[in-house]
This record gives structure tokens, sequence and C-alpha cells, in this order.
């Protein structure tokens, strides 16, 4: 009966040794965001941190889980917010963005739209600025840049797309 114990519980150490020793290779698995359209055609790379902060944070933004979803509605209207800018975004019953509308204030402008002031408006400086960015699932997305400029107590507004191209 000693030897039956102890064979049982050598057996068991054994197996227990060789299931661990086993590999198991996996396939790559790519995770992608329901929303990596928005973020592929809002993002820039010369965008300044807090866009790309809240840009994110609505792509993220998962509605099947939040407070507010049920199955009857048909779009969702979510709205996000900092201090230097807000972005109402409106999803569909997927938490699929449809369209976005985004305003952000006094934001680090690109090199592109600070150098086309800087030729056009030579001795100008920026006063303040307002980052302007429409998204629409369909038909794409729409940048603009409104400036105030100022020279010696005089001022200008002007406005500009994402490229430094004046409107």
């Amino acid at each position: 009966m000693r030897n039956l114990v102890i064979c049982l519980i050598v057996l068991g150490i054994t197996f227990q040794s060789f299931s661990q020793e086993k590999t198991v290779k996996l396939s790559e698995i790519e995770i992608t965001s329901v929303n990596y359209k928005y973020l592929s055609d809002v993002g820039s790379s010369e965008a300044a941190i807090p866009v790309k902060i809240l840009q994110r944070e609505v792509a993220n933004f998962d509605l099947k889980n939040s407070s507010y979803y049920e199955d009857e509605e048909l779009d969702y209207s979510v709205y996000f917010e900092i201090p230097e800018g807000k972005i109402l975004a409106v999803y569909d019953r997927e938490g699929e963005i449809i369209r976005t509308s985004e305003r952000f204030k006094d934001i680090h402008l690109p090199l592109s739209v600070s150098n086309a002031v800087v030729v056009a408006y030579p001795g100008w400086k920026i006063a303040s600025d307002i980052y302007l960015v429409t998204y629409q699932r369909n038909k794409g997305v729409k940048k603009v840049y409104k400036l105030l400029l100022e020279k010696d107590n005089k001022y200008k507004r002007v406005k500009t797309d994402s490229n430094g191209k004046f409107i």
C-alpha cells in the first residue's frame, strides 16, 4: 500500500512537470479601434498636444458600456471638454463616429500656419487663435485656423487651412 501511494505521488509530480514545459506559438493579433478612420482623418503629427489628447478620448469612448446607451436610439451626441477645447461627437448605435464638431482656443499652431502668417503679414503677431475641425464619416475632414493678428494697436482677422493657405 505504501509503495502504491509513493508511485501515485511520483506520477502526479511527473505529469505536472511535463505540462509546464509545453509551449504554444500564437498567431499575431492586431487590435484596432472602431474609430480608427476618424483618428487617421483628423490626426496630424503637428497637432497640439491638447488636440491629440481629446481626439483620442473621443475615438476611444466606449458608447455601448456607457450609462445612457439604449438599443432603441439611432445616434448619440456626446460632449467632451478640456480647458483648451471641446468636441461634440455624434456616434451611431455601434459606437462609430458619424460626425464631430471641434473647437480649440489658443493652441500651439503648426509650423506651416505660423510661417504663412510671417511671410504674408511681416511685423504682425498672432494675438489669439481658434482651431476648428469638422469631421463627417462619409465626407472627410475640414480644418480651419481663425487668427487674430495685432500690430501697433491695429487688429486683423484671417483664416487659414492646416497647410497655411489663406481662405
